[in-house]
């Protein structure tokens, strides 16, 4: 038997970083690198696609379980830190960065992600339960 917990979750993962390079690619106009695969923040939510796919099948498969009510919070945690935390360090480094290249010293410049605006968040979040209820119901 296949499990669908952990076939959600890489689907839902690969499926919006696909769609994050597309993006990238084609909108963008950027060369596709492999490593772009792993790159964090953008549109969808990668982060939030996963975790709302996790709970969600753990909510299709088990029910209001332990193991359902401790996903939720887990990904309640993750959306916020995508939304709040990261966005904001990611604001920072960039002002960092434009400080460092008007000042013209000699320092490397700082790597930052932006996090996620509230509707990179929303996608990445429909992405998942679209994915679950995929894998769910096949």
């Amino acid at each position: 038997m296949i499990n669908k917990i952990l076939l959600a979750i890489i689907i839902s993962a690969g499926l919006t970083q696909l769609i994050k390079i597309s993006i990238l690619v084609f909108k963008h106009k950027q060369q596709f690198y492999w490593k772009d695969f792993f790159v964090t923040g953008g549109m969808p939510s990668a982060h939030s696609s996963v975790v709302t796919s996790l709970s969600l099948i753990i909510f299709l498969t088990e029910g209001l379980s332990s193991s359902f009510f401790i996903s939720i919070v887990l990904m309640l945690i993750v959306i916020r830190d995508a939304m709040g935390v990261r966005r904001s360090v990611g604001e920072e480094g960039k002002i960092l960065n434009d400080i460092i290249k008007k000042s013209k010293l000699k320092v490397p410049k700082v790597h930052y992600s932006l996090g996620h605006t509230p509707k990179e968040v929303f996608v990445g979040v429909v992405i998942g339960i679209l994915t679950s209820v995929i894998i769910y119901l096949f």
